[in-house]
């Protein structure tokens, strides 16, 4: 496998404000220093693929109102690496339009495609992993998904049913997978757990570009169709004209829904590397180091009595103490203070504003 031809995607078109007050719809969590070390989650999902990928060959797909923002944090990226949507359509054509969009410049790409806002505690061991997927899918019509080895019986999460029999020749390592399960009910997700052949599916998919391409030719024709068109204007002035005009008509739908459920040749690379998508601020404290007391604390002046199972976060200078809390988010940025029960946090969307 030639590292020359290797590509990152990242998928960058979330607009959620699941951290408000620091994330907002203007600028949505994968463009923040959730962890409060200096580098976005943006930032981090680069940096984790640098020994993998060259700069010139990082694509970034996000929504046009954000193209300017990655262009800020990503400065030794191409600039027409960005590639804007005019609406959302989910992940299936987000997937299609880059890989249309690498194919046309390198015919012999191998890709990896990635959410921007999730974070891996073990950076070095998901370099391994994700190199030997790349090498499996190089010169292959295998398409690989990475499965995260469940650590609780969660039910934010997708699930992955692996084939523990049925290992590939070439990888000892990388299994068939039997069948994709939707996010499961609490009962239904202690079952899950209860096996060793379920994982959480992390949304991270690795395949070649012909691979990718041919799989929307055979299972999505009218997605296909659109992009297929295009091939004269990638990388013209007019891509982007013709992009506002023809994405909208894609159906919107998810790649798992689109390619990987009817898809024959789909592999599970079962992994464990630290993973969040840090979906909410539950999680954040989850993967966060704690106190004795299991407190998180995400800034550099923070003082905690008496308070136990709280996070807070407050990066911007200010002293803050807090006393007698327990089980409590606590975060500031800039005007605005949340202070709200972690169990409470699903209603933050409610009394915010955001939509």
């Amino acid at each position: 496998m030639a590292k020359k031809n290797n590509h990152l995607v990242i998928m960058a078109g979330g607009v959620g404000s699941r951290f408000w007050p620091m994330s907002t719809t203007e600028r949505p969590k994968q463009f923040i220093d959730v962890l409060g070390i200096g580098k976005t989650l943006l930032q981090l999902t680069v940096s984790r693929f640098e020994t993998l990928v060259d700069p010139e060959h990082v694509w970034v797909v996000t929504n046009k109102n954000y193209a300017d923002t990655v262009a800020e944090q990503l400065p030794d990226m191409p600039r027409d690496h960005i590639l804007c949507e005019p609406c959302r359509r989910n992940t299936a054509p987000c997937i299609a339009y880059v890989s249309w969009r690498i194919k046309s410049k390198d015919p012999k790409a191998n890709i990896v495609v990635t959410p921007s806002d999730h974070i891996v505690m073990d950076v070095a061991e998901f370099r391994r992993v994700v190199s030997e997927c790349m090498a499996f899918t190089a010169d292959s019509d295998a398409i690989v998904t990475l499965g995260m080895k469940p650590s609780r019986p969660e039910t934010g999460y997708g699930y992955i049913e692996a084939n523990l029999s049925a290992n590939s020749l070439r990888n000892k390592s990388i299994f068939r997978v039997d069948s994709f399960r939707e996010k499961p009910d609490l009962a239904t997700a202690q079952q899950y757990i209860s096996k060793n052949n379920y994982f959480w599916n992390a949304g991270i998919f690795i395949w070649n570009v012909s691979t990718i391409v041919n799989a929307f030719r055979i299972y999505q024709p009218a997605m296909a169709k659109i992009f297929e068109s295009l091939l004269p204007v990638y990388g013209t002035a007019e891509e982007q004209q013709r992009i506002d005009q023809l994405f909208p008509e894609c159906e919107n739908i998810s790649v798992d829904y689109a390619i990987m459920e009817k898809a024959e040749e789909i592999f599970v690379c079962p992994a464990d590397f630290g993973w969040s998508d840090l979906g909410t601020w539950g999680s954040l404290q989850q993967q966060s180091k704690k106190d004795l007391y299991g407190n998180a604390l995400i800034g550099q002046d923070i003082s905690v009595f008496e308070s136990h199972n709280c996070i807070i976060h407050a990066t911007q200078e200010k002293k803050v103490v807090v006393q007698g809390l327990d089980g409590y988010i606590v975060a500031e940025n800039n005007d605005t203070l949340l202070i709200c029960k972690l169990s409470e946090e699903q209603r933050i969307k409610q009394f915010s504003g955001q939509n």
